[in-house]
């Protein structure tokens, strides 16, 4: 009897419920926990149920392609520094005459570009590309100079056009990358899009970088740097016969108020997602009916 007293008073005591309180609070965290990892799982499941389909798959090749060719920036770089002498404070007034062009693009493929289908505004932005490219060989050939064009004008004025036409080209790859997303994971599909991008932009400048060094270009010795610029602009038009791989749907203009919406061909997709969706509220409604 003394010993249930003992143990009576020992409930009445503050802080003798502390071990159930205590248990009770790691069990509502245990199945906080599950219901994470049941979301993540849920989610990566539906992020593979997108990605593995045709229609969004091959055009995921297509864009890491479009980022994957070589590029002599860091060679042209060291040119402008060790062999035109350029200042910092002017390298400073072409990166900004550069941010001010990427708005002018922006603008540009927003009010003349944005109707014209994807495909053929990505195949002449390639064709493009090489011929506007090409306008570094006169600099590294000194052929701007006997124009009578200064090489800090021509720099200029080189870069604020490539700029331009390089972000009225990269418009349609985020356009497209936006009308692959299926309905319900198109925040994930997105960013997982624009990391297969930025994989293809490393891969990309890994190329030009073995390229540099198997024709010997360094920070001294540019004899071959004409050869790197007319290999790297000459593989702009690589990716041009993968254009296959992008399918039909993307050529045709969603109506107004549905470009963030799945075309026909990921319906099935999105429908699995809202299901997994609802099962998710099911689950949790259940967890916090059990945990109150």
């Amino acid at each position: 009897a003394p010993a249930a007293a003992a143990a009576g008073a020992k409930g009445l005591l503050p802080g003798g419920g502390g071990s159930s309180s205590s248990s009770s609070s790691l069990t509502v965290r245990q199945r906080a926990s599950q219901l994470l990892g049941e979301n993540v799982v849920a989610q990566g499941l539906s992020l593979w149920g997108a990605v593995r389909q045709r229609n969004i798959l091959l055009p995921t090749v297509f864009v890491f392609l479009w980022q994957a060719t070589p590029t002599a920036d860091t060679a042209m770089f060291y040119y402008y520094t060790n062999q035109l002498h350029f200042t910092p404070d002017f390298l400073g007034r072409v990166q900004l005459a550069g941010s001010v062009a990427r708005l002018a693009g922006v603008a540009l493929y927003n009010g003349v570009f944005k109707k014209v289908p994807l495909k053929r505004m990505l195949l002449w932005a390639m064709l493009l590309g090489v011929g506007l490219g090409s306008t570094q060989l006169l600099l590294v050939s000194g052929a701007n100079r006997a124009l009578g064009l200064s090489d800090e004008l021509f720099v200029l004025g080189d870069s604020v056009i490539l700029t331009v036409l390089g972000q009225v080209s990269f418009m349609p790859i985020l356009v497209l990358a936006a009308r692959l997303c299926p309905e319900g994971v198109e925040a994930t599909l997105f960013a997982t899009l624009m990391s297969i991008l930025n994989a293809g932009g490393f891969t990309g400048s890994a190329l030009g970088a073995g390229l540099t060094s198997l024709l010997g270009v360094t920070g001294s010795d540019f004899s071959n740097l004409f050869l790197l610029l007319v290999l790297c602009n000459a593989s702009t038009l690589l990716p041009a016969p993968f254009l296959w791989l992008l399918p039909p749907s993307v050529d045709q203009d969603p109506p107004d108020g549905a470009d963030s919406s799945c075309s026909s061909s990921t319906g099935g997709s999105g429908d699995a997602v809202s299901r997994q969706q609802q099962q998710q509220q099911h689950r949790k409604g259940a967890a916090a009916a059990a945990a109150a």
